[in-house]
């Protein structure tokens, strides 16, 4: 079956046709959580399906629907993409969400915060403190997986962080504001954008990029999965929590009321909070 579809011509997001990878795919399956006999499961239901020039987004919603009925917490961890790119148009949510991850590796965080520049007023995404060294944080997200931040992006991020990096009491003395910038995004980053970072020291963490660290990375090493990812709760009833500025999975835990308060009778309650426990298992501690 493997050798077969390895032969397989895909259509990526971008328009652009590859060759499909079973064993992309398989260790997709696997980092979710799947075990080999469940992956194993769902490439063999998925065989029958994929067709030349099927879109690689038609093979991830059939592979999740197909993991979904074998394992919810499987299923959630593997639509974590997705599950970010839900997370709605307003930035706040991913404002949010990119700032327990800091606070996971012992930053202190703040969200939205306006600062005076040197020329004119900012409102910085987050800002975040460690070891005395204070991070200026531009959040970049994307509700469309082809979508990637461009040399633009940094180069922008760059210019706001020369007007706001110092504090000039005087016209000869400064403070330092912040020592560093950083631009997260959900998705990917051009290589000029890269290039033109790396030249200028910003900070770039991407869907996959650092090849270690990288946003993905993050979110399995901390358990910190958006509250989206739930394959237990409807669109609506997600969005109900959106609205409450509630974010991550982890805000769930023991919250029985909070789900009955946007509808949810006994039963389901305690389904989404089996799904969140399994999620959030191995959580840093606070």
């Amino acid at each position: 079956m493997e050798d077969t579809l390895d032969h397989l011509v895909v259509t990526k997001a971008s328009g652009e046709k590859v060759l499909f990878s079973v064993g992309k795919l398989r260790h997709s399956l696997r980092k979710s959580g799947a075990d080999e006999q469940q992956a194993d499961e769902v490439l063999r239901q998925l065989a029958p399906e994929l067709t030349s020039g099927i879109s690689t987004r038609k093979i991830y919603r059939k592979a999740f629907g197909i993991l979904r009925r074998l394992s919810n917490t499987a299923a959630a961890r593997y639509s974590l993409k997705q599950g970010i790119m839900q997370l709605g148009p307003s930035g706040f949510p991913f404002e949010k969400f990119v700032a327990e991850i800091l606070r996971a590796q012992g930053y202190t965080t703040e969200i939205g915060v306006f600062v005076d520049g040197h020329c004119v007023r900012h409102e910085i995404d987050v800002i975040a403190l460690k070891d005395g060294k204070r991070a200026m944080i531009e959040c970049k997200y994307h509700n469309m997986h082809r979508n990637k931040s461009d040399v633009k992006v940094p180069m922008y991020i760059q210019s706001r962080f020369k007007d706001v990096e110092k504090i000039w009491p005087s016209e000869h003395e400064y403070e330092v504001r912040f020592h560093e910038v950083w631009v997260m995004t959900n998705t990917r980053f051009t290589e000029d954008a890269i290039r033109f970072a790396s030249c200028m020291q910003m900070r770039l963490i991407g869907w996959d990029y650092p090849a270690k660290g990288g946003l993905k990375d993050l979110v399995d090493s901390f358990h910190l999965y958006p509250l989206t990812c739930l394959t237990t709760l409807t669109n609506s009833e997600k969005q109900r929590l959106l609205d409450q500025k509630i974010v991550l999975c982890s805000e769930l835990l023991h919250e029985e009321e909070l789900l009955q308060s946007i509808g949810l009778r006994d039963d389901r309650a305690k389904r989404v909070l089996k799904e969140v426990e399994n999620l959030c298992n191995g959580l840093y501690k606070k």
